[in-house]
C-alpha cells in the first residue's frame, strides 16, 4: 500500500510540474509579445527579438505574469515603465550588449 501511495504521489507531482511548465511557457510567450511591442515602440528599427529575450530572462516570475497580463488588458504606462526598468538591470544590459551584432543586423 505504501508503495502505491508513493507512486501516486510521484505521478501527481510530475503532473503538477508539467502543468507549471505549460503555464510558465504561456506566460513567457504572452509577456514576450508585450515586451516586443514596447521595444518596437521605444526603439523603432531595432531587431526587438534579442532585446525581448534579454528582458524576459532578467524578469522575475511575478514580473513576467504581470507583463503577460498586459497582452489582454493592454499596455499601460506602468507596464512600459516596468519593461524599461527590467531592461536597465545589469544582467539585461549585459545580455543586450552581448547581442549587439544581432541588434544591428550583423
Amino acid at each position: 500500500m505504501r508503495g502505491l501511495l508513493a507512486a501516486t504521489a510521484l505521478v501527481a507531482l510530475g503532473a503538477c510540474e508539467a502543468s507549471n511548465q505549460v503555464a510558465d511557457t504561456i506566460a513567457r510567450e504572452r509577456a514576450k509579445s508585450v515586451v516586443n511591442s514596447v521595444v518596437n515602440q521605444r526603439f523603432p528599427g531595432v531587431n526587438s527579438a534579442p532585446v525581448t529575450d534579454c528582458i524576459i530572462d532578467a524578469a522575475s516570475a511575478r514580473e513576467i505574469v504581470q507583463i503577460a497580463g498586459a497582452s489582454v488588458s493592454g499596455i499601460s504606462p506602468e507596464i512600459t515603465q516596468k519593461v524599461i526598468e527590467i531592461a536597465r538591470r545589469p544582467e539585461a544590459t549585459r545580455c543586450i550588449a552581448q547581442n549587439s551584432l544581432i541588434l544591428l543586423g550583423g
